[in-house]
């Protein structure tokens, strides 16, 4: 009498890892994550290895576990993954206020993003 299993969403050949609450503007995080659109796991690995950015360890640490999930939950080969989709959300985001002149107060926002990383399984070109 239990409930059935919810039906997978992602595709047979598809795994993905979430980060959450990465405390950086939506817009700086999606700087890094068009780095890697599309590329090989392995080259987006690199890409991310060498990148100046701070957030980069981060998404570095997201796609190793997407491609962890993709080998070991998915049976899916490592060689041949590609980084399908890299999506940027918006988290909640902190008001503060800092003293300004004249008795006037600043807003300062600190924004927190979210991070999804789906990798997919494509099969390999045979050499022509």
């Amino acid at each position: 009498m239990s409930k059935t299993a919810r039906a997978r969403i992602l595709a047979e050949n598809e795994a993905k890892a979430v980060s959450r609450m990465l405390r950086i503007s939506p817009q700086k995080l999606n700087l890094v994550a068009q780095l890697i659109r599309g590329k090989k796991a392995s080259s987006a690995l690199a890409d991310l290895e060498f990148s100046r950015k701070r957030i980069a360890r981060d998404v570095r640490k997201c796609l190793e576990s997407a491609i962890a999930n993709a080998e070991n939950n998915h049976d899916l080969d490592v060689d041949d993954l590609v980084v399908a989709e890299a999506s940027v959300g918006k988290a909640l985001v902190i008001k503060r206020f800092a003293a300004r002149g004249r008795g006037r107060v600043g807003r300062i926002l600190k924004p927190f993003s979210n991070l999804t990383i789906v990798v997919r399984e494509v099969e390999a070109q045979a050499e022509a």
